[in-house]
């Protein structure tokens, strides 16, 4: 189906639970890819440039694209959100853009957005936002549900919660992502944010619900961990824990996995973002789309 705008343009460290609990998976956590030949380095680092400039491309249109003067705009995290809050500050820099309030879903965020000139405002403060864009782990194709979260976090950060607090607050949200992470059938880590009271009980809990589909891991926040998250498990600074739901079979509806999740006991929060006003805006080689629910099928090439 046609996009709705082109432009021609230029997992974290899991560990296993107890040996008590119950359960019937025992596939090894999926693994990061990367490129780990020595001879091929020169390659890898000019796959990574090229990787950098198609989501710089991608964060140039989707600020040229939704933003408009006079806007509240939250700003998300990860690497493509960070050449966006690069490009809107040269923006207002050269008087295109006024007026521009951001909200940031980070300290990190905060700080990169006030360096650049974006006058920033906080989500408590209780500004409607007009607009957010942040990266995604990964997409479902029709729905344009997102997954966040996966990605690695200090520790004391305060997780996916602020990042999707900010999201969720927005009138509409633009995700911005490489191609390989737009799938029409998602798998891998559901991040799970959990009180850390009797989290073991929760654990087992969420097994029970996706058994046979997914492992359930509790992360840690550096180092490898031992059976129940080593000796430092990732705390958030609310006092939470994460737990990695990592399926192993395609995830047929992310919108019944987040209502499944939601109305389990010591569950907090979780990494997919559904039923919002969604865009992607997805980098390729060569080109930039920008898609809706109503065309998201990118097509074959």
């Amino acid at each position: 189906m046609e996009a709705v705008a082109r432009a021609s343009v230029a997992g974290s460290s899991h560990v296993r639970l107890p040996q008590r609990w119950r359960l019937r998976q025992r596939h090894a956590a999926p693994s990061s890819t990367g490129c780990r030949p020595r001879g091929r380095a020169v390659a890898c680092a000019a796959s990574a440039d090229a990787d950098v400039v198609h989501l710089f491309d991608a964060a140039k249109l989707t600020v040229d694209e939704f933003v408009k003067s006079g806007m509240v705009v939250g700003l998300g995290s990860g690497a493509a959100s960070g050449l966006a809050v690069q490009y809107l500050g040269t923006r207002l820099r050269r008087g295109s853009l006024t007026g521009i309030i951001g909200v940031p879903s980070s300290a990190t965020c905060a700080s990169e957005a006030e360096k650049v000139g974006i006058k920033i405002s906080s989500n408590e403060e209780g500004p409607q936002i007009d607009f957010a864009f942040t990266d995604a782990d990964i997409i479902e194709e029709g729905t344009l549900a997102a997954v966040i979260g996966r990605r690695k976090i200090e520790t004391g950060e305060p997780s996916f919660i602020q990042e999707k607090g900010v999201v969720k607050s927005a009138g509409k949200v633009a995700f911005i992502i490489d191609k390989d992470k737009y799938v029409n059938s998602v798998e891998g880590s559901i991040p799970v944010l959990i009180k850390s009271g009797n989290w073991i009980d929760t654990a087992e809990e969420i097994d029970d619900l996706f058994l046979g589909d997914a492992e359930v891991w509790r992360r840690p926040s550096i180092g490898t961990a031992g059976p129940s998250g080593g000796d430092f498990p990732l705390v958030t600074k609310e006092g939470y824990h994460i737990l990695d739901v990592i399926f192993t079979t395609p995830i047929e509806d992310l919108g019944k996995v987040a209502e499944d999740l939601e109305n389990i006991t010591g569950v907090v929060d979780h990494g997919i973002i559904c039923n919002t006003t969604s865009y992607a805006v997805v980098a390729s080689k060569g080109e930039v789309q920008v898609l809706n629910q109503k065309s998201s099928v990118i097509p074959n090439t």
